[in-house]
């Protein structure tokens, strides 16, 4: 991001010159990997409105120029929202989502719609719209999800190398939908606390448990973008629970060496037993050694009855018909498809989510379902488990490998992911660069392995200092080698 303002400040480039840039990095490798679903076609004259304002007045904010990668989940007034549904295909929302209002009026780029896993209800990337995305690292393995498009397009290191489709890239987190690309495409991604950003104007899974996120290249990057995107919104009442908790700016505050005192928690029941396990473990362990050679000290943790407290938690399949039909009553009459009854009858949806929407079509008032209030209060349960560990030990954070095992080969289902602690306690978490697997003749430099770092609520300035200290100190971005014909 830096390099792009730095460049327009010198007058070495123009906004329309970087936007055609990276319309024509698009043209040449996105058929490669499959990552997007639509290009705005209203992009180079945002481009051309940008250099005006700037010539006139300076730049227009933050993200000046940088181009955005939207997740196609989130309301564009330019592009349609289809959640890579492809009974949608088309469908215009009248308005923009909040955060994506909130991006260009701090100047971004709205470039392009990524694909996803079809109605975010996965972790592959897979879609009836947009078929298979594939991992830049490793063409034979999906790039994680349900983000991934967002993840495969933002993966190179400079302006002028690899992919390069756009500088950051809007997600969700469902369960792990921001973090998994993250970890698999070598990237930061946040899931912040449970009303810091809002998620109005964006197609739900689950009231309890959906969140925004945001995807970087850099620690620094992602907290600019968190800086643009947190606040309240009257449209999605859980952001009051936010107001006064943000500060002045999450990149300000950005220190190479906070991790001079931190105590870090290292949670064992995260790491798998098994020999397909090893490369994480291995690539995670030596991660809490540098953090330790960093200053910080670390502490193997346990949280007893792991196992049961973190089973049986998800909500998803539970809220989804109730919060989709609320969502798609609010895109007005012309929405193409008008209920989640209606999608059913259709049909059309990708075959790899069928068996979730089956579920989902089983539920009407989830409230009245035993179940389901199980299931909240044993979410409560794990909350207090977490907070007591963290107070027994004196812990600023809790360190583990954001999953047990490298992202699956395309066709496997994405499985002993991490993403529970976050997503069942409200809790943040930052995902980031961690190392790589050994090299494969799929995988020239390896696969990428991300680390996850989990705080108490509103912690983000601390996580992502701690993240920043770390990527300061190890520098394990690596663009992959995938070039065009």
């Amino acid at each position: 991001m830096a390099s792009i303002h730095q460049a327009i400040a010198s007058g070495s480039l123009t906004c329309t010159q970087v936007v055609n840039y990276y319309l024509g990095r698009i043209n040449a490798l996105d058929p490669k990997v499959n990552a997007l679903l639509y290009i705005n076609p209203n992009a180079t004259k945002v481009a051309a409105q940008l250099d005006r304002q700037y010539a006139k007045s300076g730049t227009a904010g933050s993200l000046h120029c940088i181009p955005v990668i939207a997740k196609d989940n989130y309301d564009t007034a330019d592009m349609p929202t289809t959640a890579g549904y492809v009974g949608l295909k088309g469908s215009i929302s009248p308005n923009d989502a909040f955060t994506i209002k909130r991006l260009r009026d701090a100047g971004a780029v709205i470039l392009a719609k990524s694909n996803l896993t079809e109605f975010a209800r996965g972790g592959t990337t897979i879609s009836s719209l947009g078929g298979q995305t594939l991992n830049p690292y490793d063409l034979t393995r999906t790039p994680g999800g349900s983000t991934g498009g967002g993840g495969a397009a933002i993966t190179s290191l400079s302006f002028a190398n690899a992919l390069n489709f756009g500088i950051l890239a809007t997600a969700s987190d469902t369960g792990q939908s921001t973090r998994s690309p993250a970890s698999a495409n070598n990237l930061v991604g946040i899931r912040s606390t449970y009303g810091l950003v809002s998620r109005s104007g964006i197609v739900p899974v689950s009231f309890t448990q959906d969140n925004t996120g945001q995807i970087a290249r850099t620690v620094r990057d992602a907290a600019i973008m968190l800086d643009v995107m947190a606040g309240y919104d009257p449209a999605d009442p859980t952001t009051a629970f936010g107001m006064g908790r943000k500060p002045a700016s999450y990149a300000s505050e950005l220190n190479p060496n906070s991790l001079q005192g931190a105590r870090i928690g290292v949670l064992q029941d995260f790491f798998g037993t098994e020999a397909i396990h090893t490369e994480v473990n291995t690539v995670t362990m030596a991660a809490a050694k540098k953090m330790q050679e960093l200053g910080a000290e670390v502490i193997p943790i346990t949280i007893p009855d792991f196992a049961t407290l973190t089973a049986d938690l998800q909500v998803g399949d539970m809220e989804f018909k109730t919060a989709l039909d609320k969502y798609l009553k609010s895109r007005g009459p012309n929405v193409l498809v008008k209920s989640f009854d209606e999608i059913m009858k259709r049909g059309g949806f990708h075959p790899a989510i069928a068996e979730s929407m089956q579920t989902s079509s089983k539920f009407g008032d989830s409230k009245t379902n035993q179940d389901y209030r199980d299931r909240l209060l044993r979410r409560a349960d794990l909350r207090q488990a977490v907070i007591k560990v963290m107070a027994d030990n004196s812990l600023d954070a809790i360190l583990y490998p954001h999953q047990k095992r490298l992202v699956v080969p395309v066709g496997k289902d994405q499985v002993e992911r991490n993403g529970v602690l976050s997503n069942s306690t409200g809790f943040p978490a930052v995902t980031f660069p961690g190392g790589f697997s050994q090299p494969t003749k799929s995988a020239p430099i390896g696969v990428p392995i991300g680390i996850e770092l989990l705080g108490l609520e509103w912690s983000e300035a601390k996580l992502l200092n701690y993240a920043y200290a770390f990527e300061q100190a190890t520098q394990y971005r690596r663009p992959p080698q995938l070039k065009a014909d």
